[in-house]
């Protein structure tokens, strides 16, 4: 399906969230069908000695946090890496990275091959709005061979969504290696937060827009299942941040797996869990 400018433009205006809901599902419906992907991940902090641990269901293992340095993102993913038993590793934001980079005087690319080196297999996210230069450093992460788990947004203050989108959608064109694109605010404004509405059009709009992109995420841990739930039914299609724990003090029905199963069947979807590679789990 092939929307024009003129047409998003116009959707993008327009306050009927219903009909612009069913363009961005028809989209995603061309694309995917009715499968649904979600991942089961597992954090452990960026600290250098913190605890490594996590369940037997975890499908990547992120190592969240900023890095204090160089030297210290370095060690920890030696350490994690050293546990993680071929468990898909990823760590660390982008920007982060390029902070780190400047502060040891190296560049982006060396600070890259060495975390791979170490054992890093992806970055856990790239922030469009946080990159000093979003096209230069996502390229680095590809010659690095290292691997970009996910193009967020760092903040939804100010600015023309629309305007982003179709920045995304150019950059995609340019480097053609994001595979997925979470359009919703990493960072969340307390005084100024957004409402229902605002979110789901904002999911809508991207999948229209971001036609380059595969896949639309939506995190399930900062957002919650109820938004989530929706959110798959006007574009989104990939699930991030399940917990891969199988404990619920309510029984198995509540626990994390199941639930996330039954919102996504709930919504008329077929959930299919995969890895931080995006390879189906079997």
């Amino acid at each position: 399906m092939t929307v024009t400018d003129q047409e998003i433009a116009s959707l993008a205006a327009s306050h009927d969230i219903i009909h612009l809901g069913m363009v961005a599902d028809e989209i995603r419906r061309a694309k995917h069908g009715t499968r649904t992907t979600f991942l089961r991940v597992a954090d452990v902090t960026a600290e250098p000695g913190g605890a490594i641990a996590w369940p037997p269901a975890a499908r990547e293992i992120r190592i969240a946090g900023a890095p204090a340095d160089r030297s210290a993102a370095i060690a920890r993913v030696v350490d994690v890496a050293a546990r993680a038993g071929g468990i898909p590793l990823s760590g660390f934001s982008l920007a982060d990275l390029e902070r780190v980079a400047a502060a040891d005087g190296a560049t982006l690319r060396g600070v890259l091959e060495d975390l791979r080196a170490a054992g890093l297999e992806l970055v856990a996210y790239a922030s469009f709005d946080a990159l000093q230069d979003p096209r230069r450093a996502i390229e680095e992460v590809n010659i690095a061979g290292l691997v970009l788990a996910r193009l967020t947004i760092e903040s939804a203050a100010g600015g023309d969504p629309l305007a982003t989108f179709r920045a995304i959608a150019r950059l995609q064109r340019d480097v053609g290696v994001v595979r997925a694109f979470a359009p919703l605010a990493r960072r969340l404004n307390p005084l100024a937060p957004t409402t229902g509405y605002d979110d789901v059009k904002r999911v809508a709009l991207a999948r229209i827009v971001v036609d380059t992109v595969p896949s639309i995420q939506v995190d399930w841990a900062r957002y919650g299942p109820k938004l989530a739930q929706v959110a798959l039914t006007v574009g989104a299609d990939d699930v991030d941040g399940v917990s891969a724990s199988d404990e619920s003090a309510e029984g198995r029905r509540r626990a994390p797996l199941e639930e996330i199963r039954r919102h996504i069947r709930a919504a008329g979807l077929e959930p299919v869990e995969r890895d931080g590679r995006f390879d189906p789990v079997p």
